[in-house]
Parts: C-alpha cells; sequence; structure tokens
C-alpha cells in the first residue's frame, strides 16, 4: 500500500514514531510523510520515506494559511493517491483529515493532545472542536491516548463511533534503558525536559526550583528544551537570570536525553496537559523517580507514592511540596522507585 503519514514536525515523527514508519516498510509499503522543512527532516532521510514538505504554522489559526494549508494537502492526496492518510495532532487532523475526505481516500486520526485551546473553553475551543467534529466523522478510526481525552471529545460529539483507546505512543527499551542510579554525594539533581512554553509549567517550575534552592542549596535544577518561537520573550530572560544566579541550568536542545537522564536523580514533569507523555514514559523506562503533575497524559506514567509523586497542576506550591517530599526520602527509598517505574 501507499500510506501516507502527515504530522506537524519532523522531529515528533522521528523521536515517538519511527519504529511504526520502520514497520510500514517492512511489511513493503511505500511511505510518504508530510511535515513542515527544518532541519529535523534530516532524521528522517535516513529511512526509507519519501519527504514532501508542507506550509503548516504551528502556532495560532490564520484563515489565509489554514486554506493554504487545506489545499496543499488536497494537491499532494491527489498527486499521490495514497491507499490511506494517517494524521498526528489538530492542525493536520483536521485539515489533512478534511483534505483525505475531500478525495475520498481512507484515513486515521491520532489525537495526541487536546490543547490548552480546546480544554480552556470559549469561542476558539468550540471552531476547534466543531472543525475536528468535521474532519474526523469519517475517519476508519480515531485514536486517543488517554481515556479523559477521548471523553472530553465524545462528549461533544467528536469521534462518537469510530474512536479507540491507545495506551500512549510507547518506548522503545532497546534504547530505553534502565540506568545506574548516581550517587547523591553532591546532593540531588531535578531535571525537566520539555518545550518553553506556559503550557508546560514552565513557569511554575522555575518559581519552585528558586524557592527550594534557598532552602537546600546543594540541591540542582536543570531544564532541557527548545523555546517555543511566541513565548520565546516570556521565558528567556527569567531562565538567564536564573542561570547566571546558579539556581538553575539551562541545557538548551538536547539530541536525545540519555546523557541528561543519566546524570539526574529525579524528574519532574509540569505540564498542563497531555495525550500522554513519552518524557513520563522514557523517564520510568530509565529508572528515574517522577513528580508529575495531576493530569490525564502523566497520571497514567506513574504508580503514585510508588514510583513517585503527583501535584497539582498550574500550582508552584503544589510542586514545591512534592519536591520536598521526594527530598525527604532516604537515598534506598528513591533507588526502589526507579526499579518500580
Amino acid at each position: 500500500m501507499k500510506i501516507l503519514i502527515i504530522a506537524n514536525y519532523a522531529d515528533g515523527l522521528y523521536l515517538f514514531r519511527k519504529e511504526l514508519m520502520e514497520a510500514f516498510l517492512k511489511d513493503g509499503n511505500e511511505v510518504y510523510v508530510s511535515v513542515p522543512e527544518d532541519e529535523n527532516c534530516t532524521k528522517l532521510k535516513k529511512y526509507d520515506v519519501k519527504l514532501f514538505y508542507s506550509n503548516l504554522d504551528r502556532h495560532g489559526v490564520n484563515p489565509f494559511k489554514d486554506l493554504k494549508l487545506f489545499m496543499g494537502y488536497v494537491r499532494l492526496i491527489r498527486r499521490l493517491k495514497p491507499d490511506y492518510v494517517l494524521t498526528y495532532t489538530i492542525k493536520p487532523n483536521v485539515y489533512g483529515g478534511m483534505a483525505a475526505r475531500l478525495t475520498r481516500v481512507p484515513y486515521v486520526c491520532n489525537v495526541t493532545g487536546l490543547g490548552i485551546a480546546v480544554q480552556n473553553g470559549g469561542l476558539k475551543s468550540s471552531l476547534l472542536i466543531f472543525m475536528q467534529k468535521t474532519s474526523m466523522s469519517k475517519a476508519a478510526r480515531v485514536f486517543f491516548q488517554n481515556e479523559e481525552n477521548m471523553r472530553f471529545m465524545q462528549g461533544r460529539g467528536v469521534a462518537v463511533k469510530n474512536a479507540e483507546l491507545l495506551p500512549g505512543s510507547g518506548v522503545n527499551l532497546d534504547e530505553r534503558r534502565l540506568q545506574d542510579y548516581p550517587s547523591e554525594t553532591n546532593g540531588i539533581r531535578f531535571l525537566a525536559v520539555l518545550r518553553i512554553m506556559r503550557d508546560k509549567g514552565v513557569g511554575e517550575y522555575l518559581e519552585a526550583a528558586s524557592r527550594i534552592k534557598k532552602r537546600h542549596p546543594e540541591v540542582s535544577f536543570e531544564l532541557a528544551g527548545a523555546y517555543e518561537d511566541d513565548e520565546k520573550a516570556r521565558f528567556e530572560p527569567k531562565i538567564n537570570e536564573l542561570a547566571s544566579n546558579g539556581t538553575i541550568t539551562y541545557l538548551g536542545v538536547l539530541n536525545g536525553i540519555d546523557a541528561a537522564l543519566g546524570r539526574s536523580h529525579v524528574v519532574i514533569h509540569p505540564s498542563y496537559h497531555e495525550g500522554l507523555s513519552n518524557v513520563v514514559l522514557e523517564s520510568a523506562a530509565a529508572g528515574r523517580p517522577l513528580l508529575v503533575s495531576n493530569v490525564p497524559g502523566c497520571i497514567e506514567g506513574i504508580d503514585p507514592g510508588v514510583s513517585g509523586f503527583t501535584f497539582e497542576p498550574k500550582d508552584a506550591r503544589s510542586l514545591e511540596e512534592a519536591i520536598e517530599r521526594m527530598l525527604g526520602l532516604s537515598e534506598d527509598e528513591r533507588r526502589q522507585m526507579c526499579l518500580a517505574g
């Protein structure tokens, strides 16, 4: 078969779904990929897939740009004549799904998370839900990655009859192996790996780290991840300030998180919402205790009180209390959490 995968960025496909592409290819299928062009596209070129670049803008809703994106998908599908279209994330699900529906090509949508714009309500939320309801109504299947997301959308009429639940994107345990727990002689090192934006809880992480560091100067906080373009001005000055005074260490964008995980003792994921967090799954697989926000998409990745603790999202004080709770454990108790994860 000819399979067209439509996604919003190349690195996501490479990091989380390369095994799926490999399985398609191993079974003798032709695989085409449509993503915006960036430096991460080179990672996909090592596989025998054919790349087509879209003009997808991941940020905001611009009717003119989105119409152009939709028409680009229609032209691509008509040109390639795929047997199936597989879409990931909101814009590919909406515009790629509508394009596949218009061209009468079977398609499958994967909802990797709802996004704060959908969950917050209001006019924008209603519009996005309506668009997804329209685009997904004729899909062969709509996959959700956590039960709460599926319940939320089906309660609003989206994918009522054609949905199924997936347990996340999975972790390749041949690549993500249990790592030795490092010595705590020089203090405990906390790590957060996330896109630097408000919805990922960066503000709460920085605030909690600042308070903990004053009481426990021996504790270290590391932050890794890329700035979202439209939020760089919000966070870069604060991160630079905290890095310069020694409160945190900013690691920048990592090409793989194994080394950072290996140095860390505890991983923190303060996101407001997730489909199912790969960072949480990868950290558990590597054997690191977890502190995660109490939201669907994060809580599925831990056994609270056994492999980590939860805290309330958007609440720096709650995160601070969870960090103190982790610090109150013995080293042996933290090591046991590693193995439980």
